[in-house]
């Protein structure tokens, strides 16, 4: 696929674990990283990529471990998902949620 170039470069600046081309590969994690990561300049270009749709997918099942609590706030607010709901937590298989401490509780 082809991209642009300010499409590339938020990719380049918000995705460091590959190249942009990769990170443009797998939306849900893409978008995740840049509604953790981006600033609102480079949220406003993704918007001309992205629709609200794509953003509140996103939301509804974010890539794991990306989100923090101030970013997931944020963009659940934008979205009128209010009360926030809890941050997702990763869920490993044989390990009960419940045994695993909440190293980052909510600060409401």
């Amino acid at each position: 696929m082809i991209y642009s170039e300010e499409l590339l470069a938020v990719a380049k600046r918000i995705f460091c674990f590959g190249t942009p081309e990769e990170a443009l590969e797998f939306p849900k994690r893409f978008l995740t990283d840049a509604m953790t990561y981006a600033s609102d300049d480079e949220i406003e270009i993704l918007r001309t990529y992205f629709s609200d749709d794509d953003f509140k997918a996103t939301l509804d099942d974010p890539a794991p471990s990306i989100f923090d609590q101030n970013s997931w706030a944020k963009w659940n607010e934008r979205y009128n998902r209010t009360p926030v709901p809890p941050l997702p937590r990763r869920q490993i298989s044989g390990v009960d949620p419940g045994t695993v401490p909440d190293f980052f509780p909510s600060k409401s």
